[in-house]
């Protein structure tokens, strides 16, 4: 008879469940931004939800401004799933590089007067890629 032995889970298999668990936010965070149609919903959704809570509103939507959040959205979705389906280690080290560009892009826009609303994502974004870039180099040598 054999002893069934539970081996503990790797550095890395925990850091791939990080990985994916940060995929899934940017799923649900993001998915909204993919098409003109969504995204108008969702803009009108946050700033109706920026004027609730008192906090400077939205701009008005140009063509330009759907465009790019469109663009960006239709990444982002692309991206997240081939983190949910197929999560490397590798991949928790781009999304990282990509946290810091997405809060410093963040950072830029609230210095010049932008939705105050993006102080809670900026809190996320930040904690997750300094997160995944924290744990990356331990995830990588397991």
């Amino acid at each position: 008879m054999t002893a069934l032995t539970l081996s503990a889970p790797s550095r890395s298999d925990a850091y791939l469940r990080l990985v994916r668990s940060s995929a899934v936010y940017d799923l649900i965070v993001t998915a909204g931004f993919a098409t003109p149609w969504t995204f108008m919903l969702l803009h009108g959704a946050l700033d109706a939800l920026s004027g609730a809570l008192g906090l400077r509103g939205f701009p008005e939507l140009d063509l330009m401004q759907v465009f790019y959040a469109n663009l960006m959205g239709s990444v982002v979705v692309v991206w997240s799933v081939l983190r949910v389906v197929r999560p490397q280690v590798l991949h928790g080290l781009f999304d990282g590089f990509a946290r810091v560009l997405f809060s410093a892009a963040m950072v830029n826009a609230l210095a010049q007067g932008g939705p105050q609303l993006l102080w809670g994502f900026l809190v996320v974004e930040a904690a997750w890629g300094a997160v995944q870039l924290g744990l990356w180099n331990r995830a990588r040598r397991a």
